[in-house]
């Protein structure tokens, strides 16, 4: 049996609070919050920022920590977007 979509958890809500909370009891960990994941994205988005703010004569280290960090930023949504989606 699959697991329900989103959707389809909210066409039950209005069905009735009983079959939401039978649904939800269903649900796998991986679709709730990321929250860890979360919080990692915004760090690597405020250590990018504090980066383009660095002066540029950095011997080309601080364009290549911004490349690692803007790559790292595309494979934590990545994680996010997989997680959601299993």
């Amino acid at each position: 049996m699959s697991q329900p979509t989103r959707r389809e958890l909210a066409r039950l809500a209005t069905g009735g609070a009983i079959a939401v909370a039978a649904v939800a009891a269903t649900t796998t960990q991986a679709s709730a919050y990321q929250g860890n994941m979360e919080h990692a994205l915004s760090s690597l988005y405020e250590a990018l920022a504090a980066l383009r703010e660095a002066t540029p004569n950095k011997g080309g280290h601080r364009e290549a920590a911004m490349q690692l960090i803007q790559q790292a930023i595309q494979e934590t949504q990545a994680g996010i977007e997989w997680a959601d989606g299993h």
